[in-house]
């Protein structure tokens, strides 16, 4: 199952934009499904909250689509990194678009910090479904010397 949504009743009153008390219901959802997958190292699991054209941009490399995206999950489950999650600081709805600004925190095993820093992601709604369009983030650890 991918952490992908279904529309409900998520318009709000003048149906210009998503209603921002489903948004954030449907981000602390579908960010506690992809902390779960993450733990479970279940990249496809992971990908498949992405649309086949989603793009992720992240720091050090080329933008990363389709198939690239399991990959880059894959590996990332693979680096010694045991949880992996996400606060929501901000929501932005349009009526096919949330835009979703926090901040994540990557600890292994020992509940060590491995990583912290903030992100942008962009989750789109096509046919009633939601899933991640744009992933954008970057460490706001100190760069190695």
């Amino acid at each position: 199952m991918c952490s992908c949504h279904h529309l409900d009743k998520v318009m709000s009153d003048d149906d210009t934009k998503v209603d921002s008390k489903w948004a954030r219901s449907f981000i602390d959802s579908a960010n506690a499904k992809i902390s779960k997958d993450f733990a479970a190292k279940d990249s496809v699991a992971l990908a498949a909250s992405y649309w086949p054209d989603a793009e992720m941009l992240l720091e050090h490399m080329e933008p990363v689509t389709g198939n690239g995206i399991v990959g880059l999950w894959g590996s990332l489950t693979h680096m010694g990194i045991a949880t992996f999650t996400f606060t929501t600081t901000d929501i932005k709805t349009a009526p096919d678009y949330i835009i979703e600004t926090g901040k994540y925190e990557m600890k292994d095993d020992k509940s060590a910090l491995v990583d912290r820093g903030k992100y942008v992601v962009v989750w789109q709604q096509r046919n009633g479904v939601w899933k991640l369009y744009r992933d954008t983030g970057n460490t706001s650890l100190p760069a190695a010397k």
